[in-house]
């Protein structure tokens, strides 16, 4: 068959398959079973910012508890990927995460042993657990390597019962006390705002298995992408400009208003994208870091959506920092079943 037939069939084959590809968001139109509604807040990160107040949060959290989400993930990583890095460290580095160390003497647990008895623990949870159950599966968090839901538990104890016993020693209250004063919207705005709703938990899923490069000179691919993102920064600035003087504020709402703007989301995401698929690299460095973000930003999606897997139908609130959220909604609105909030109408 000559090569102009064989395009003339691929053509005549391709067009109906891109066709379809095209329509695939509509293939939920008559679904039967139950929408699940998906809120992507863009946040800055609070450990970034030296004005940062904690309380200035209140009024954003009292908007976010209308929302009344029932699911809540947080830009973290989970266990499962701590300990997978812990396994391969020249992949992936000694300090992918932090140590479970202290959490491991206390409970006698490994990070795959903690994360079994929070599931156990869960699967048998009475509807009105008793401190020595909450402190006991805070210190199971900790050794699953996930402390904002141990902060969960300990914001969800009486105060005279935040204390040492059932599996927190005192080096696991101390750091449990130190993340109080910890800026992070993992804990100040996803457990807080967990612990006000009767939630159990929040659900780390960032994920950088797909963006631990394997490059020799580490030092020359950091520069090139830094110097691609610089390359046009006027608007950027325009918006960072903005975002430090609302974040002085004592009230931060007008921030997430904001930052959650389709056009600044849209400003954060293109100074991410644009310089460095422009970038001149001889190593193609700035497209290899973007397709590391780009397999980052899908896995972060489908660990969303496994939170969800089993339970459709929920209200989902969803955490992170402002450069994913056009990425988040674009990706999680394509899955059927899924409806996306909006989330200035949620602000407002």
């Amino acid at each position: 068959m000559r090569r102009g037939t064989i395009l003339a069939v691929c053509l005549a084959w391709g067009t109906p398959f891109l066709a379809h590809a095209q329509n695939l968001i509509t293939l939920d139109d008559d679904m039967v079973g139950p929408r699940t509604q998906m809120l992507v807040l863009g946040s800055v990160h609070l450990r970034e910012q030296k004005d940062f107040k904690v309380e200035a949060l209140a009024p954003l959290l009292d908007k976010l508890a209308a929302f009344k989400p029932q699911v809540i993930t947080i830009e973290a990583i989970g266990g499962e990927q701590c300990d997978l890095a812990a396994r391969h460290p020249t992949v992936y580095g000694e300090d992918y995460c932090r140590s479970t160390d202290q959490a491991k003497a206390a409970t006698g647990l490994d990070i795959p042993a903690a994360m079994a008895g929070v599931n156990k623990a869960l699967a048998a949870w009475p509807a009105n657990p008793a401190p020595a159950q909450r402190r006991h599966l805070a210190a199971l968090f900790l050794a699953a390597s996930d402390p904002a839901s141990a902060y969960v538990q300990w914001l969800r104890l009486p105060a005279d019962e935040r204390r040492i016993g059932d599996g927190l020693d005192e080096a696991l209250v101390r750091t449990l006390r130190e993340l109080e004063t910890r800026n992070n919207e993992s804990f100040q705005i996803g457990a807080r705002l967990a612990a006000t709703l009767g939630l159990e938990r929040v659900h780390p899923i960032d994920d950088h298995t797909g963006d631990s490069h394997q490059i020799a000179d580490t030092k020359a691919f950091g520069e090139a992408v830094m110097a691609a993102w610089k390359s046009d920064r006027t608007k950027l600035e325009r918006a960072i400009a903005e975002q430090d003087r609302l974040i002085k504020a004592p009230d931060l709402l007008p921030l997430y208003r904001y930052i959650n703007q389709p056009e600044v989301s849209w400003t954060y995401a293109e100074n991410n994208l644009r310089g460095p698929l422009r970038a001149q690299s001889p190593q193609h460095y700035p497209l290899i870091w973007v397709n590391g973000w780009e397999i980052r930003n899908l896995r972060m999606v489908a660990n969303i959506l496994e939170t969800v897997r089993d339970r459709p139908g929920q209200r989902v609130l969803n955490i992170v920092g402002a450069s994913h959220k056009p990425w988040f909604d674009q990706w999680l609105g394509q899955m059927p079943g899924v409806s996306i909030v909006d989330v200035q109408a949620v602000l407002k």
